[in-house]
């Protein structure tokens, strides 16, 4: 079977992400810290956890074993913070860029060495809908996800030429542990502005995840799975 590498599996998108793609890859995934939710991905889907902490310098290369065999990687791991831009400190700035953008970044360059050798690859990068339109008290998730909307349309034409295509899912509001710190208030506003009036679920990002990766002539591109949220 061929290796698809996804970082980030234990989160509520990740896990989905994992439990797509083992049905015909094998799946190499990244957690942080929940060794319980890596156990249970592992027991479930025969998938293999790596424990890794893209805030640290050249935490990439925990994957450097996997990276040369890789035919599809996923760049889903990803932290946000909501705080006012004046009160964000360096540290802060440089945690959410590590994570969102600069170990993203930096992954997919040792593991396209193997697909341009093989002239064959998919690299799908998850962003956010506030990469797109940017997020009061959110500037430095904002900036670090709209980095890599622009990093995949760059690199979507450098290594076309190697049969590489390279894609971005922008996330609207899902159902996600990761939206825990907003009030029921604020979660209803985020619904009342979604057209179709509810959350989204994590399996619909990794359905989209499998149409650029089944889909051979598409390139470049930022899908907004966001429920029509703009």
């Amino acid at each position: 079977m061929k290796t698809a590498i996804i970082t980030g599996g234990t989160g509520a998108i990740g896990s989905a992400l994992v439990g797509e793609f083992a049905k015909d890859y094998t799946v190499v995934f990244t957690y942080r810290a929940d060794v319980t939710a890596a156990d249970k991905l592992r027991d479930r889907y025969g998938a293999v956890p790596v424990k890794c902490d893209f805030s640290e310098p050249g935490a990439y290369h925990a994957m450097d074993a996997y990276a040369g065999d890789c035919s599809l990687l996923i760049n889903n791991a990803g932290i946000a913070q909501i705080k006012l831009f004046g009160d964000t400190t360096d540290e802060d700035w440089a945690e959410m860029t590590a994570v969102n953008y600069t170990s993203p970044a930096l992954l997919t360059r040792e593991v396209t060495r193997g697909m341009i050798r093989r002239h064959s690859g998919c690299v799908i990068n998850i962003s956010s809908v506030w990469g797109v339109h940017g997020a009061s008290c959110e500037a430095a998730y904002s900036a670090a996800k709209a980095g890599l909307i622009g990093f995949t349309k760059a690199l979507a034409k450098e290594l076309g030429p190697s049969g590489i295509r390279v894609n971005c899912i922008a996330p609207g509001v899902i159902e996600s542990p990761m939206n825990g710190h907003l009030s029921e208030e604020e979660m209803r506003e985020l619904i009342d502005a979604t057209p179709l009036m509810r959350l989204g679920k994590p399996e619909e990002i990794a359905h989209a995840a499998r149409f650029f990766e089944q889909n051979g002539f598409t390139t470049g591109q930022t899908l907004g799975v966001d429920g029509g949220f703009y």
